[in-house]
C-alpha cells in the first residue's frame, strides 16, 4: 500500500468517524439521546478508528446513556475510557469523576428501591 493510499484511507476513516461523532453531539444537544448513542456507536465501530476519536465517542456515549438513566451502560463506557492508554490525564480524570458520579447515583437509586414502602421491600 502506498503512502498516499494509506493516508487517504486513514483520513477517510477519521473523517467518517468524526462526522458521526459530531452528528451524535448535535443530537445530544437537542436531547435526542438514543439517536446520539446510535451515532456514537457507529463511529466506535469504524475499523481502525483513531484512538482520540474513539475515546471522545465512548465518553460522550456514556454521557448520553447517563442522560437516559442507563447508568450501567454509562459506567461501562467510562471504565473503557479510563482504561485506554495514551489519553491525556485530563480526559481520564473527567471520566473517573463522571464514573464515580454515575455509580453513586445508581447506588442511591438501588437503596431507594429497597426501602419499605418504595416498592422494593
Amino acid at each position: 500500500m502506498s503512502l498516499a493510499t494509506w493516508a487517504r484511507e486513514y483520513f477517510s476513516r477519521r473523517g467518517r468517524a468524526l462526522s458521526l461523532y459530531r452528528r451524535g453531539m448535535a443530537k445530544a444537544n437537542k436531547r435526542e439521546y438514543e439517536s446520539a448513542i446510535a451515532d456514537y456507536s457507529a463511529a466506535i465501530c469504524i475499523a481502525s478508528i483513531p484512538e482520540d476519536v474513539k475515546a471522545m465517542a465512548i465518553y460522550n456515549r456514556a454521557l448520553a446513556y447517563s442522560a437516559i438513566d442507563e447508568d450501567k451502560s454509562a459506567a461501562e463506557d467510562l471504565a473503557v475510557v479510563m482504561g485506554m492508554s495514551g489519553l491525556p490525564a485530563k480526559i481520564r480524570t473527567h471520566a473517573q469523576q463522571r464514573y464515580d458520579w454515575v455509580r453513586r447515583r445508581d447506588e442511591m437509586r438501588a437503596d431507594r428501591s429497597h426501602r419499605p414502602g418504595k416498592g422494593g421491600g
